[in-house]
Protein backbone atom coordinates (compact mmCIF):
# COMPACT_ATOMS: atom_id res chain seq x y z
CA UNK A 1 0.00 0.00 0.00
CA UNK A 2 1.04 3.86 -0.76
CA UNK A 3 2.27 5.16 1.57
CA UNK A 4 1.15 9.07 2.31
CA UNK A 5 0.87 11.40 5.14
CA UNK A 6 -2.73 10.72 6.60
CA UNK A 7 -2.13 7.06 6.64
CA UNK A 8 -0.65 7.15 10.64
CA UNK A 9 -3.45 9.04 11.39
CA UNK A 10 -5.78 7.04 9.35
CA UNK A 11 -5.03 3.88 11.14
CA UNK A 12 -4.15 5.01 14.70
CA UNK A 13 -8.24 5.96 14.17
CA UNK A 14 -9.08 2.52 13.07
CA UNK A 15 -6.99 1.33 15.50
CA UNK A 16 -9.00 3.40 18.19
CA UNK A 17 -12.44 2.01 17.10
CA UNK A 18 -11.02 -1.61 17.49
CA UNK A 19 -10.80 -1.26 21.19
CA UNK A 20 -13.63 0.56 21.30
CA UNK A 21 -15.05 -2.74 19.91
CA UNK A 22 -13.71 -5.11 22.22
CA UNK A 23 -14.66 -3.04 25.06
CA UNK A 24 -17.94 -2.87 24.05
CA UNK A 25 -18.21 -6.87 23.83
CA UNK A 26 -16.43 -7.52 27.11
CA UNK A 27 -18.57 -4.96 28.75
CA UNK A 28 -21.97 -6.62 27.49
CA UNK A 29 -20.56 -10.14 28.09
CA UNK A 30 -19.56 -9.07 31.66
CA UNK A 31 -23.06 -7.50 32.22
CA UNK A 32 -25.06 -9.92 30.98
CA UNK A 33 -23.41 -12.89 32.63
CA UNK A 34 -23.70 -11.12 35.95
CA UNK A 35 -20.22 -12.08 36.87
CA UNK A 36 -19.40 -8.88 38.86
CA UNK A 37 -22.01 -5.66 40.57
CA UNK A 38 -23.82 -4.44 37.13
CA UNK A 39 -23.04 -0.82 38.57
CA UNK A 40 -19.35 -1.54 38.59
CA UNK A 41 -19.38 -3.46 35.31
CA UNK A 42 -21.14 -0.70 33.50
CA UNK A 43 -18.01 1.53 34.14
CA UNK A 44 -16.94 -0.20 30.53
CA UNK A 45 -18.95 2.73 28.78
CA UNK A 46 -17.08 5.30 29.66
CA UNK A 47 -13.52 4.01 28.06
CA UNK A 48 -15.83 2.46 24.76
CA UNK A 49 -16.86 5.86 24.43
CA UNK A 50 -13.34 7.43 24.90
CA UNK A 51 -12.39 4.89 22.69
CA UNK A 52 -14.50 6.30 20.30
CA UNK A 53 -13.83 9.67 20.13
CA UNK A 54 -10.00 9.36 19.68
CA UNK A 55 -10.92 6.72 16.53
CA UNK A 56 -12.62 10.48 15.43
CA UNK A 57 -10.19 12.97 16.63
CA UNK A 58 -7.53 10.83 14.74
CA UNK A 59 -9.84 10.46 11.58
CA UNK A 60 -10.22 14.21 11.98
CA UNK A 61 -7.02 14.77 11.68
CA UNK A 62 -6.31 11.81 8.46
CA UNK A 63 -8.90 14.27 6.44
CA UNK A 64 -7.31 17.38 7.68
CA UNK A 65 -3.71 16.03 6.51
CA UNK A 66 -4.75 13.99 2.84
CA UNK A 67 -7.21 17.93 2.75
CA UNK A 68 -4.28 19.78 3.00
CA UNK A 69 -2.12 18.22 0.61
CA UNK A 70 -5.02 17.53 -2.21
CA UNK A 71 -6.55 20.72 -2.01
CA UNK A 72 -10.33 19.33 -1.53
CA UNK A 73 -12.67 17.82 0.67
CA UNK A 74 -12.63 13.60 0.70
CA UNK A 75 -15.75 13.24 -1.87
CA UNK A 76 -13.80 12.32 -5.13
CA UNK A 77 -12.50 8.63 -4.64
CA UNK A 78 -13.78 5.82 -2.84
CA UNK A 79 -10.92 5.81 -0.46
CA UNK A 80 -11.92 9.58 0.24
CA UNK A 81 -15.28 8.33 1.02
CA UNK A 82 -14.47 5.82 3.24
CA UNK A 83 -12.38 7.49 5.44
CA UNK A 84 -14.83 10.37 5.70
CA UNK A 85 -17.95 8.31 6.42
CA UNK A 86 -16.13 6.65 8.74
CA UNK A 87 -15.11 9.96 10.65
CA UNK A 88 -18.83 11.20 10.40
CA UNK A 89 -20.65 7.75 11.17
CA UNK A 90 -18.24 7.60 14.49
CA UNK A 91 -18.78 11.19 15.47
CA UNK A 92 -22.72 10.72 15.30
CA UNK A 93 -22.88 7.46 16.90
CA UNK A 94 -20.51 8.77 19.68
CA UNK A 95 -23.24 11.94 20.23
CA UNK A 96 -26.16 9.28 20.62
CA UNK A 97 -23.74 6.67 23.24
CA UNK A 98 -22.78 9.72 25.18
CA UNK A 99 -26.35 11.41 25.65
CA UNK A 100 -28.56 8.24 25.67
CA UNK A 101 -27.40 5.61 27.32
CA UNK A 102 -29.62 3.23 27.46
CA UNK A 103 -29.00 2.89 24.05
CA UNK A 104 -25.12 1.85 24.83
CA UNK A 105 -24.88 -1.80 24.13
CA UNK A 106 -25.61 -1.07 20.98
CA UNK A 107 -21.92 -0.92 20.23
CA UNK A 108 -21.75 -4.52 19.97
CA UNK A 109 -23.27 -4.48 16.80
CA UNK A 110 -22.94 -0.90 14.94
CA UNK A 111 -18.98 -0.71 16.12
CA UNK A 112 -18.23 -3.89 13.85
CA UNK A 113 -20.69 -2.76 10.66
CA UNK A 114 -18.74 0.53 11.19
CA UNK A 115 -15.47 -1.64 11.12
CA UNK A 116 -16.50 -3.19 7.75
CA UNK A 117 -15.94 0.12 6.45
CA UNK A 118 -12.69 0.31 7.93
CA UNK A 119 -11.34 -3.43 6.77
CA UNK A 120 -12.75 -2.24 3.42
CA UNK A 121 -10.16 1.10 3.24
CA UNK A 122 -7.39 -0.88 4.39
CA UNK A 123 -7.58 -2.91 0.79
CA UNK A 124 -7.29 0.20 -0.98
CA UNK A 125 -4.49 2.32 -2.10
CA UNK A 126 -5.05 6.04 -1.11
CA UNK A 127 -4.86 7.31 -4.86
CA UNK A 128 -5.03 10.92 -5.44
CA UNK A 129 -7.89 12.91 -6.60
CA UNK A 130 -8.71 15.58 -8.45
CA UNK A 131 -11.70 17.81 -7.66
CA UNK A 132 -14.03 17.72 -11.00
CA UNK A 133 -15.45 20.73 -12.22
CA UNK A 134 -19.17 20.22 -11.17
CA UNK A 135 -18.17 19.77 -7.52
CA UNK A 136 -17.29 23.64 -7.06
CA UNK A 137 -20.97 24.20 -5.71
CA UNK A 138 -22.11 24.78 -2.10
CA UNK A 139 -25.21 22.64 -2.98
CA UNK A 140 -22.43 19.73 -2.71
CA UNK A 141 -21.73 20.37 1.25
CA UNK A 142 -24.87 20.39 2.06
CA UNK A 143 -25.48 17.14 0.18
CA UNK A 144 -23.24 15.29 1.20
CA UNK A 145 -23.51 16.65 5.12
CA UNK A 146 -27.26 15.37 4.56
CA UNK A 147 -26.37 12.47 3.56
CA UNK A 148 -23.61 11.71 6.36
CA UNK A 149 -26.22 12.29 8.86
CA UNK A 150 -28.96 9.76 6.96
CA UNK A 151 -26.45 6.84 7.17
CA UNK A 152 -25.81 7.53 10.60
CA UNK A 153 -29.48 7.52 11.72
CA UNK A 154 -29.59 4.29 9.68
CA UNK A 155 -26.62 2.49 11.42
CA UNK A 156 -28.45 3.65 15.21
CA UNK A 157 -31.29 1.91 13.45
CA UNK A 158 -29.65 -0.86 12.38
CA UNK A 159 -27.58 -1.42 15.30
CA UNK A 160 -30.90 -1.42 17.59
CA UNK A 161 -32.52 -3.68 15.17
CA UNK A 162 -29.24 -6.20 15.56
CA UNK A 163 -29.63 -6.45 19.13
CA UNK A 164 -32.99 -7.28 19.20
CA UNK A 165 -31.96 -10.13 16.77
CA UNK A 166 -29.19 -10.81 19.13
CA UNK A 167 -31.41 -11.38 21.90
CA UNK A 168 -32.66 -14.48 20.28
CA UNK A 169 -29.08 -16.14 20.98
CA UNK A 170 -28.14 -17.08 24.74
CA UNK A 171 -24.98 -15.76 25.49
CA UNK A 172 -26.37 -12.21 23.96
CA UNK A 173 -29.69 -12.27 25.48
CA UNK A 174 -29.15 -10.00 28.57
CA UNK A 175 -28.44 -7.66 25.73
CA UNK A 176 -30.79 -4.02 26.84
CA UNK A 177 -32.54 -6.50 29.00
CA UNK A 178 -34.49 -3.59 30.74
CA UNK A 179 -35.59 -2.35 27.55
CA UNK A 180 -38.38 -4.98 25.71
CA UNK A 181 -38.65 -5.78 22.31
CA UNK A 182 -41.36 -3.08 22.24
CA UNK A 183 -39.23 -0.02 23.59
CA UNK A 184 -36.59 -1.17 21.70
CA UNK A 185 -38.50 -1.99 18.42
CA UNK A 186 -40.22 1.82 18.83
CA UNK A 187 -36.85 3.67 19.42
CA UNK A 188 -35.23 1.72 16.17
CA UNK A 189 -37.96 3.13 13.89
CA UNK A 190 -37.65 6.84 15.34
CA UNK A 191 -34.15 6.81 14.00
CA UNK A 192 -35.58 5.39 10.86
CA UNK A 193 -37.90 8.49 10.71
CA UNK A 194 -35.21 10.63 11.74
CA UNK A 195 -32.85 8.99 8.58
CA UNK A 196 -35.71 9.61 6.32
CA UNK A 197 -36.14 13.53 6.75
CA UNK A 198 -32.33 13.84 6.58
CA UNK A 199 -32.67 11.59 3.40
CA UNK A 200 -35.14 13.57 1.89
CA UNK A 201 -33.39 16.37 2.47
CA UNK A 202 -30.92 15.09 0.83
CA UNK A 203 -32.03 14.08 -2.68
CA UNK A 204 -33.46 17.84 -2.27
CA UNK A 205 -30.21 18.87 -2.06
CA UNK A 206 -28.68 16.56 -4.46
CA UNK A 207 -31.40 17.86 -7.39
CA UNK A 208 -30.12 21.65 -6.61
CA UNK A 209 -26.78 20.22 -6.92
CA UNK A 210 -27.34 18.39 -10.32
CA UNK A 211 -29.37 21.57 -12.29
CA UNK A 212 -26.55 23.59 -11.60
CA UNK A 213 -23.86 21.03 -12.39
CA UNK A 214 -25.84 19.60 -15.31
CA UNK A 215 -28.80 21.44 -15.84
CA UNK A 216 -31.25 19.04 -14.60
CA UNK A 217 -32.94 17.88 -11.46
CA UNK A 218 -33.41 14.33 -11.76
CA UNK A 219 -32.58 11.42 -14.89
CA UNK A 220 -33.27 8.71 -13.27
CA UNK A 221 -29.82 6.64 -13.68
CA UNK A 222 -28.28 4.43 -11.26
CA UNK A 223 -27.01 6.30 -8.24
CA UNK A 224 -29.94 8.22 -8.71
CA UNK A 225 -32.45 5.67 -8.63
CA UNK A 226 -31.00 3.56 -6.28
CA UNK A 227 -31.38 6.44 -4.27
CA UNK A 228 -34.73 6.80 -4.24
CA UNK A 229 -35.23 3.22 -4.24
CA UNK A 230 -33.54 3.99 -0.78
CA UNK A 231 -35.60 6.62 0.02
CA UNK A 232 -39.24 4.43 -0.95
CA UNK A 233 -37.76 1.50 1.12
CA UNK A 234 -37.73 3.48 3.77
CA UNK A 235 -41.38 5.25 3.89
CA UNK A 236 -42.56 2.04 2.91
CA UNK A 237 -41.01 0.58 5.93
CA UNK A 238 -42.34 3.15 8.23
CA UNK A 239 -45.54 3.20 6.80
CA UNK A 240 -46.03 -0.68 7.45
CA UNK A 241 -44.97 0.06 11.20
CA UNK A 242 -47.71 2.58 11.39
CA UNK A 243 -50.51 0.98 9.70
CA UNK A 244 -49.81 -2.77 10.77
CA UNK A 245 -48.59 -4.63 14.06
CA UNK A 246 -45.68 -5.69 11.97
CA UNK A 247 -43.52 -8.33 14.89
CA UNK A 248 -40.89 -6.48 16.37
CA UNK A 249 -38.30 -8.73 14.90
CA UNK A 250 -39.67 -8.66 11.47
CA UNK A 251 -39.20 -5.25 11.63
CA UNK A 252 -35.79 -5.93 12.51
CA UNK A 253 -34.84 -7.72 9.42
CA UNK A 254 -37.07 -4.91 7.87
CA UNK A 255 -35.19 -2.04 9.06
CA UNK A 256 -32.00 -4.31 8.61
CA UNK A 257 -32.56 -4.50 5.07
CA UNK A 258 -32.89 -1.11 4.46
CA UNK A 259 -29.61 -0.18 5.91
CA UNK A 260 -27.75 -2.86 3.50
CA UNK A 261 -29.75 -1.64 0.22
CA UNK A 262 -28.90 2.15 2.05
CA UNK A 263 -25.18 0.97 2.32
CA UNK A 264 -25.14 -0.62 -2.05
CA UNK A 265 -26.20 2.71 -2.87
CA UNK A 266 -23.53 4.42 -1.35
CA UNK A 267 -20.91 1.78 -1.71
CA UNK A 268 -22.26 -0.29 -4.59
CA UNK A 269 -24.25 1.52 -7.06
CA UNK A 270 -21.46 3.99 -8.19
CA UNK A 271 -19.17 1.15 -9.00
CA UNK A 272 -21.19 0.26 -12.38
CA UNK A 273 -23.41 4.15 -12.78
CA UNK A 274 -22.39 5.26 -16.19
CA UNK A 275 -23.88 8.75 -15.34
CA UNK A 276 -22.17 11.77 -14.94
CA UNK A 277 -22.94 11.83 -11.16
CA UNK A 278 -20.50 8.76 -10.52
CA UNK A 279 -20.31 9.67 -6.97
CA UNK A 280 -17.86 8.10 -5.20
CA UNK A 281 -16.33 7.22 -8.74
Amino acid sequence: MMMVAEMPWLWAGLLAYAGAMAMAFRGVWRVSNGGVAVANSLSYERWVLLAIVTGVVLLAMALGVRWERLGHGPFVNLFELLMSQLFSLGLVYSIIYWRVPVLRPSAVVVMPLIWLLGSWILMLEPADSRLPPTYFNNWLWAHVSLGKIFLSFCLVAAGLAGVMLLRTVPRFAGLLKQMPDEVLDQMAWRFMMLALVFDSLMLVAGAVWAQDAWGRYWSWDALETSAFLTWLSIGAGIHARLSYKIPSRIGALAILAIFGLAFMTYFGTPYFSEAAHKGVI
